[in-house]
């Protein structure tokens, strides 16, 4: 594991990447995590596949490293989602691997892998509980019946953060249609009490402002919150450090078997490129089949990730947004660290590469996993072209240019001007206009 740090929080804004798992008894049918909902699967039935659910190739080991052979450090597994099966061993609840066909605790064995490989450990709970009808029908059709059902999830809680060591990361899901009938802040209390550096998807628990905002936990009086952006690259309303959650294949997150859209490792390299140039963690999506092993599809997208990773890392861990340090990213995406600068070209210009709006004095050029490549800088105030690259990109997925500065990034007084927004000099454009 990585060493102790003084801000017991610090390792998510370094870790940048990291693998989330959908799995679980709707793995077995392979039409997504949902299927039990969406196909209005009978219940009785739907709770046979437990007996089914022998999961003859799940390898924690295996799964752990594949996701750090990816460049990923850290992962989010699912202990329980929406249909109730529990991978755990969930408090008087026998709809739960150890009591069904596995016969033992999953949650235990990923937990295992994952420090084995020295990867951080996320754990995903999802509150909505479907083996609960009273859910959908509320607390009034049976209070005692309800309360039954918030003090399970209490207990799922608790039971997480105490039987298998040190959490870093407690990634909640469901908080509809209940919202803060979960009594959320008792379940902060639970994490706190038992996993004090365990960072939790705040939004997903406390929900999002206005509501999130008021909550006294949130307001600062306790650290170690994230916030998330499902399927879509947008900033949270307040600061905290974020992550941007999505898949790796077309629209599910559990394995669906049909799916012939898995998506390149070129796209899986561009979305983590405007993740982090966003300022944001990116945790991909893999679901694994029902019987343990990841599909195949899947398999050269992590080598692919694998491969850029290692080439890159220098621009990646530890790093930070610098989308916002100008607007003109007509080549792809930026990253910055200390008092370097890294572009992520994803449309190469061939032999003389041309951008504008650092500040800064450009000290140097660096392709990355190329020494080989001496680049040559010529400068007119904004304007910046960077020579003697190779014609063809040197990485075909993504080419990433560190420039080495005279110090931390600083956008010029044009960069800073937004085409669709504010313009507080509109003499710069002018200028620009009549040159």
């Amino acid at each position: 594991m990585p060493g102790a740090q003084s801000d017991p929080y610090a390792w998510f804004n370094d870790a940048k990447f990291g693998m989330f798992l959908h799995w679980g008894i709707y793995s077995l049918l392979g039409r997504g995590e949902q299927v039990m909902f969406r196909e209005h699967l009978v219940p009785s039935e739907y709770r046979k596949l437990a007996e089914q659910f022998t999961v003859p190739n799940f390898d924690a080991h295996e799964w752990a490293r594949m996701a750090r052979d990816a460049g990923m450090r850290y992962m989010v597994l699912t202990a329980k989602h929406h249909d109730g099966y529990c991978l755990f061993d969930s408090p008087g609840w026998d709809f739960c691997a150890p009591r069904t066909a596995p016969g033992r605790d999953l949650i235990a064995e990923y937990v295992v892998g994952c420090r084995a490989a020295g990867l951080r450990v996320g754990i995903y709970y999802s509150l909505q509980d479907w083996a609960f009808p009273i859910m959908f029908e509320g607390r009034e059709a049976d209070p005692a019946a309800f309360e039954r059902l918030i003090e399970k999830v209490h207990a799922d809680v608790r039971a997480l953060c105490s039987n298998y060591g040190k959490i870093d990361l407690m990634w909640f899901d469901g908080r509809w249609p209940l919202n803060d009938e979960w009594r959320p802040l008792e379940i902060d209390d639970i994490i706190r009490e038992l996993q004090p550096e365990a960072m939790i998807t705040g939004d997903r628990l406390h929900g999002r402002p206005p509501q999130f905002t008021d909550n006294p936990y949130y307001r600062g009086e306790r650290p170690g919150y994230i916030g998330s952006s499902e399927r879509r690259i947008a900033a949270p309303d307040v600061d905290v450090p974020w992550e941007v959650c999505d898949i790796n294949q077309h629209r599910w997150w559990g394995w669906v078997k049909w799916d012939g859209h898995y998506k390149t490792p070129a796209e899986l390299v561009y979305l983590l490129a405007e993740s982090l140039g966003q300022g944001a963690n990116l945790l991909l999506n893999f679901g694994p089949r029902g019987d343990g092993g990841f599909p195949d599809q899947a398999l050269p997208q992590l080598a692919g990730l694998g491969r850029f990773c290692e080439r890159n890392a220098e621009a990646i861990y530890g790093s930070t947004g610098a989308n916002g340090l100008f607007e003109h990213l007509a080549f792809g995406d930026m990253t910055q660290k200390g008092d370097t600068l890294y572009l992520w070209v994803k449309y190469w210009q061939g032999a003389d590469f041309h951008f504008a709006g650092v500040a800064n004095e450009i000290l140097g050029a660096r392709v990355l996993g190329r020494d080989d490549i001496d680049v040559h800088i010529d400068r007119a105030g904004d304007q910046v072209w960077l020579r003697g690259l190779p014609e063809l990109p040197p990485d075909p997925d993504c080419t990433v240019i560190a420039l080495d500065l005279d110090g931390p990034p600083r956008g010029c007084e044009w960069g800073r001007y937004r085409l669709h927004g504010h313009c507080p000099d509109p003499s710069v454009w002018l200028n620009w206009i009549r040159s």
